[in-house]
């Protein structure tokens, strides 16, 4: 099991990132995956889910400017998000893991930065 996540940076408001994660494990490709962010001081929260089949639930906050999606290779799935019209508020450490986390286990998420 493993999870690499990839594609933050610093942006500015109003700026767009996508964010990539490669989790590996056969388990994911028929689990419901998730974009989870955790802000300094703050626990970490599910923004973005998609099941397997391809249904897709946001949180109120992330609505319209985000967008999950995921490719299952053979044992691989790869996990995306497109964060649009970002906000200050949107600043955190990004993880993926299932929906819910099938392991205590996290990868070292990817740093989301947004200067106004």
């Amino acid at each position: 099991v493993q999870f690499v996540e990839s594609g933050g940076g610093s942006v500015q408001a109003g700026g767009s990132l996508r964010l990539s994660c490669a989790a590996s494990g056969t388990i994911f490709t028929i689990a419901a995956m998730g974009w989870y962010r955790q802000a300094p001081g703050k626990e970490r929260d599910l923004v973005a889910r998609v099941d397997a089949n391809g249904r897709i639930n946001y949180a109120d906050s992330v609505k319209d400017r985000f967008t999950i999606w995921r490719e299952n290779a053979k044992d691989t799935v790869h996990l995306y998000l497109y964060i649009n019209s970002l906000k200050p508020e949107d600043a955190a450490i990004y993880y993926c893991n299932s929906e819910p986390p099938l392991y205590n286990y996290w990868g070292q998420g990817t740093q989301v930065t947004v200067s106004s």
